[in-house]
């Protein structure tokens, strides 16, 4: 069974709900959500001006890639793979991608499949 729809959707609601929750934590920064469902990428980034300083941080990226989600950037507390955990993503279809390959087996989540 493919369950990528229902990553999508999860994915979906866990950063819409992240960026309903923070938008207001900082008025100096707009927080953009952007959902590509057709190409299965999703980010929540904070963009704008502090002071003379140009900012545009990706605050959460996660890809969903041969059926498992990857976080490639989260700088999120405690984190968005455990969010996604309590709303039914497996550990194992979760791949820390910002972390070595080497070091994704001690994770406690996923790692690559072979395609």
């Amino acid at each position: 069974m493919d369950s990528t729809p229902t990553y999508r959707m999860i994915l979906q609601a866990v950063l819409t709900d992240y960026h309903t929750r923070t938008k207001d934590a900082d008025s100096t920064l707009e927080r953009q959500l952007i959902l590509d469902p057709v190409h299965d990428h999703y980010m929540l980034m904070a963009v704008g001006w502090q002071g003379p300083r140009r900012i545009a941080h990706c605050l959460i990226h996660c890809d969903l890639k041969d059926g498992q989600v990857w976080i490639q950037t989260d700088s999120t507390e405690p984190g968005i793979a455990e969010q996604l955990v309590e709303q039914g993503i497996p550990k194992s279809a979760i791949v820390l991608a910002f972390l070595a390959p080497y070091k994704r087996p001690y994770s406690g989540f996923g790692v690559e499949h072979a395609a």
